[in-house]
């Protein structure tokens, strides 16, 4: 088996939705969000956006411009800070006594539900 070269473009976040507004099929991409595409089916959509995505990081690469790293590829930590009000602060910490759990613990818990 050959292994093919993927440009950035493949890797980027591609979705299909439908638009009521436009009635048509609206292609996105996550790391370019003035980007969309409107077309009669989710395939051509896609095809759309993904053809419209690689051109423009093919004319930002010809300016010496930086592309945006794809999400699929980012290396993420896995912390970051929510700031809320202090009242639902003392309502999960209070949760979280309650479950014999640390407050992170808790927030994990509920945000990966």
């Amino acid at each position: 088996m050959v292994a093919r070269k993927t440009d950035i473009y493949d890797k980027y976040t591609y979705r299909v939705t439908w638009s009521e507004e436009d009635s048509e099929y609206v292609g996105l991409c996550a790391e370019f969000p003035s980007l969309s595409w409107l077309a009669e089916s989710r395939e051509a959509a896609l095809r759309g956006v993904s053809k419209l995505v690689a051109e423009v990081v093919e004319d930002m690469r010809h300016n010496n411009e930086a592309t945006p790293e794809p999400l699929a590829v980012k290396q993420f930590s896995g912390k970051f800070m929510v700031r809320v009000p202090p009242e639902v602060h003392r309502q999960l910490a209070i949760q979280a006594a309650e479950a014999g759990v640390s407050l992170n613990r808790l927030a994990s818990t509920k945000l990966s539900r």
